[in-house]
């Protein structure tokens, strides 16, 4: 069975000059459940005005992705073990370099979730740690990658 997720990049040029490259890289990215996003290229590769530093980059979701998928396998695997979590925050950094070839790629992912647990029900670091370990196996965004992705959580049973 395939599976199939869809995102719509939409992109005008709105009689700017083209061919100078001075063109906004601002663009809207619509999804298939009806949520949409400002897309832009990243101010670090294209400079501002051209990219909209407002705007969510590709880089940027990449990153989310990851991310979020980490997210909601540890959120299903915390359930089936019974440990209630209460909040999920991930500061998640992507970290793009250059390859042997010169050419720049997203080359590692660090996550580094913050979860919050019910009092009555929070696991052991050593359980905490195991969960984010399975979650990453799962994770089929961070697989579908080929750069390294990096999972450092933040065991704080007090927050």
């Amino acid at each position: 069975m395939t599976s199939e997720y869809h995102a719509a990049v939409i992109w005008e040029r709105a009689g700017q000059d083209f061919l100078a490259q001075s063109y906004s890289r601002r663009h809207r990215v619509r999804f298939d459940g009806g949520a949409e996003w400002l897309g832009s290229s990243s101010p670090l590769s294209v400079p501002v005005p051209m990219s909209d530093a407002s705007a969510v980059d590709p880089e940027e979701m990449l990153v989310a992705a990851v991310a979020s998928c980490h997210m909601l396998w540890f959120l299903a695997l915390a359930a089936k073990r019974k440990h209630v979590v209460e909040g999920y925050a991930d500061d998640a950094v992507g970290q793009m370099e250059k390859d042997a070839d010169g050419k720049f790629w997203i080359a590692r992912v660090l996550l580094r979730p913050r979860v919050m647990f019910a009092a009555d029900s929070t696991p052991t670091q050593s359980q905490h740690s195991e969960l984010h370990a399975r979650a990453h196996e799962q994770c089929f965004i961070a697989h579908s990658i080929k750069g390294e992705v990096l999972c450092e959580p933040v065991f704080d049973p007090l927050s």
